[in-house]
């Protein structure tokens, strides 16, 4: 079977096709996934080892994708760090968000052994996956994990007292940055020590701040992490969605590949980002509700010149997949990027 489609792209290796996955392939988009729903809760299959493992395969199985991601949830650090956290049907909720309370925030302690559900869960994935499918391990960048940590909730995505919080207290701010940047390299690192191939950091919200303030304050919490991630031999993927004219600044001391979100055209990306650092994305996601499905391949069309010229590409979306997408839409899409001569 060999080396994943996947990893040859990330490591320069010129091949026939792009590679192919989606953030939150693992989840509502699948009928089997729905149907495990129906006897467990999200929580459940997450902490549970043997069901994140199942569910973290099945679109490897139903979808035919070329790489597996991790079954879990970004908001694992905080609660690791001690708050408790509900999923409720209006999205992640803290009882207890730090806010701006400085003594909440230093009482803030890592109980690493809470994460040791998901180093077997990756352990039990590595052993079943097939060979030549890519296992990807991830965590939210510390700006992302610190806008719910600040709110507790994700009601509001404007996150307006974690943005004031920055505004009023950098010092403050920066502190919780290194809290949580410290923890999730520690659960990087045991990530790839257990079988992890390649590692993405999740920024779902880099356009709340300006890209400048961005790059000042943010980027060198996220460059620790990709460091320690590439030192440990993986290589990372970097999406900071929402960045738009940001690109410019990530180069390939960030990381290996960028993933460029839908507002912005992989053309200016390629333009914008460091030549020596691969692009993934950037579908739209939203075209997988389509009804008509020549719909969906005309835009899946537009993709092929890119591809044609451009090898250090991997076909994602440009945010996660959602409920409302059509289960056959997005295999369609898979299987089409799977047959369609790319002219390489």
């Amino acid at each position: 079977m060999g080396q994943s489609l996947l990893l040859k792209t990330i490591n320069g290796e010129k091949c026939e096709r792009p590679p192919v996955w989606f953030m939150r392939q693992a989840g509502r988009v699948l009928p089997s996934y729905l149907a495990l729903r129906e006897k467990y809760s999200f929580h459940q299959l997450m902490r549970d080892p043997v069901l994140a493992s199942k569910v973290t395969l099945l679109p490897v199985y139903d979808l035919g994708v070329d790489a597996a991601i991790l079954f879990s949830d970004i908001l694992v650090i905080p609660e690791a760090l001690g708050m408790h956290l509900e999923f409720t049907d209006k999205g992640p909720l803290f009882s207890s968000p730090v806010k701006n309370n400085y003594h909440a925030i230093k009482s803030l302690k890592a109980d690493t052994g809470k994460l040791n559900n998901i180093y077997k869960a990756v352990e039990i994935t590595k052993q079943q996956k097939p060979e030549d499918i890519a296992l990807i391990g991830f965590c939210g960048s510390p700006f992302t994990t610190f806008c719910y940590m600040v709110q507790g909730n994700s009601v509001q995505h404007t996150f307006s007292e974690a943005i004031q919080l920055i505004y009023n207290d950098k010092g403050m701010a920066k502190h919780l940055f290194e809290i949580i940047t410290e923890l999730s390299i520690d659960y990087a690192l045991n990530q790839v020590k257990n079988g992890i191939e390649a590692f993405q950091l999740f920024e779902s919200h880099a356009g709340l701040l300006p890209y400048e303030l961005y790059i000042e304050l943010v980027l060198p919490f996220v460059k620790r992490i990709t460091s320690a991630v590439r030192s440990a031999g993986c290589p990372t993927i970097f999406f900071p969605k929402g960045i738009a004219a940001g690109l410019k600044h990530i180069n390939f001391d960030i990381a290996d590949f960028i993933s460029v979100d839908w507002q912005d055209s992989l053309n200016g990306a390629r333009d914008l980002v460091d030549k020596r650092v691969g692009l993934q994305g950037n579908f739209d996601p939203r075209i997988f509700s389509v009804t008509n499905k020549d719909v969906l391949i005309a835009e899946l069309n537009k993709y092929k010149s890119f591809g044609r010229s451009n090898f250090n590409w991997i076909f994602n979306t440009g945010h996660g997949l959602s409920p409302d997408n059509s289960f056959e839409n997005v295999k369609t899409a898979v299987e089409w990027i799977k047959t369609t001569n790319w002219g390489r």
